[in-house]
């Protein structure tokens, strides 16, 4: 009999593609995809830690199987990702959800086939969390959804040990992919139909500094550049510290990496910025803002702000907000600090009070929401070329795609537009899309 699988992914980019390489292993054990938990024989949790909210949901839903597991005694549920990854939590786990079949780690994914034929064959419950990482794994199998767009992965890890951030203690040091298996994926992506992708790297821009001959970030956007039958390129995420010139260069001459750039600054308060250990100033960051735009005509900036950040005062929070003002970002990622265990700012002193963060988050909000809607409303009357990636998922009787500076547009029109590019006029600027019609 075929089992099904399930998989619930949390959190950021790499835990999408993550949740895509598990899909993969598992259809090349033989799997096949469930539509609903409640018809699947497994189910993967595969889990976030940036954010205490983020770990609640999780611990939330892993609670919540406990009910199928009771309707159904074959069930095999595991929990992978970054909240396994943290020293002590792993087991944790297991104590506190006896329900739990499997546990494993970031850095040990591609050895799920085993964990699954101790689960499967020798009825084990496995707990499988490396600690360091290992070398690279080429060739593991990656289920992508159908469509025009795909994530490659070019580096894992990070090194910068950010005061506020648990992501190096649980995706470890960086690791940058070599250039050939980077470019050969892409190439046989774009021969499977896919036309865009998206390079994913905790620091994207410290690409190569790891490996022999040390090919950088701006070499391989050049080499990516060239390959033919892609049409987009983006990258996510640059740390502002490490975005070169030499890559805002490849990025003015190149035809197809977007002229987008989320460059998240985190807060605008030089002594906050410090006391995050970030590695550059407010004068820096605003400095390389002018820099990019200066060399790539309407380039969209989109960013991350941590509202609250222990010791924060009312002057660093306005200087945030000043900051705001003078880049105009097209949108940015919001969030209130909360302390994350085992890194620097948790065991720091005068963290902010709930009801200050949460007066400060809605002023930051409100700011970034209006400048989000007078720059859409200066699109209107303006053709865009728009790479269409499927029905709107607010409204199926029309069509989405976006914009090379990555603005959502929804517009009217016959399916067969679906993977093409076309040229639409936009009618109108919404918050968080453009409304248009095909030119």
């Amino acid at each position: 009999m075929v089992k099904k699988y399930y998989i619930i992914t949390h959190g950021c980019q790499m835990n999408v593609h993550d949740s895509e390489t598990i899909a993969g292993i598992l259809e090349s054990l033989g799997f096949v995809p469930s539509s609903e938990e409640k018809t699947a024989d497994l189910i993967i949790i595969n889990t976030c830690s940036v954010r205490e909210t983020a770990e609640n949901k999780v611990f939330t839903k892993i609670g919540e199987l406990r009910k199928l597991k009771r309707e159904n005694p074959d069930l095999v549920i595991g929990v992978g990702g970054c909240i396994p990854q943290q020293e002590k939590v792993a087991k944790q786990l297991m104590a506190r959800f006896p329900h739990l079949d499997f546990v494993f780690g970031t850095h040990n994914l591609p050895e799920l086939p085993k964990i699954l034929e101790k689960v499967f064959e020798k009825h084990e419950r496995v707990l499988e969390v490396w600690q360091s990482e290992g070398q690279i794994v080429e060739g593991v199998p990656v289920k992508r959804e159908p469509g025009v767009r795909a994530w490659v992965t070019i580096m894992y890890g990070c090194n910068n040990f950010c005061t506020y951030c648990i992501v190096p203690y649980v995706r470890g040091r960086e690791r940058s992919r070599k250039k050939e298996d980077i470019i050969e994926e892409i190439r046989q992506l774009v021969l499977e139909g896919y036309r865009e992708v998206t390079l994913l790297g905790q620091n994207v821009n410290s690409y190569g500094k790891d490996l022999t001959g040390k090919p950088m970030f701006a070499e391989l956007l050049a080499d990516i550049d060239k390959i033919e039958g892609l049409w987009r390129v983006r990258f996510t995420t640059s740390h502002p510290r490490d975005l070169t010139d030499d890559v805002i260069d490849v990025m003015a001459s190149s035809e197809k990496i977007c002229e987008h750039i989320h460059l998240p600054v985190q807060a605008g308060s030089n002594r906050i910025l410090k006391a995050m250990h970030r590695g550059y100033t407010r004068e820096y960051y605003l400095d390389l803002v002018q820099k990019i735009r200066a060399k790539i005509a309407n380039v969209s900036f989109t960013t991350d702000i941590i509202v609250g950040f222990p010791g924060e005062t009312e002057d660093d929070f306005r200087q945030t907000l000043d900051l705001v003002r003078q880049v105009r970002y097209d949108s940015a990622f919001t969030f209130v600090y909360n302390k994350r265990s085992g890194t620097p700012a948790a065991e720091m002193a005068n963290q902010v009070p709930e009801d200050v963060k949460s007066r400060r988050i809605q002023e930051l909000i409100e700011l970034q929401n209006a400048i989000s809607l007078e720059l859409n409303k200066k699109e209107e009357g303006k053709i865009f070329e728009v790479l269409v990636e499927g029905k709107s998922k607010t409204n199926e009787s029309k069509l989405a795609g976006r914009t090379r500076t990555n603005k959502l547009v929804v517009f009217s029109g016959s399916e067969e537009f679906i993977g093409r590019l076309i040229k639409v006029k936009i009618t109108e600027g919404k918050l968080f899309h453009l409304e248009g019609e095909i030119a």
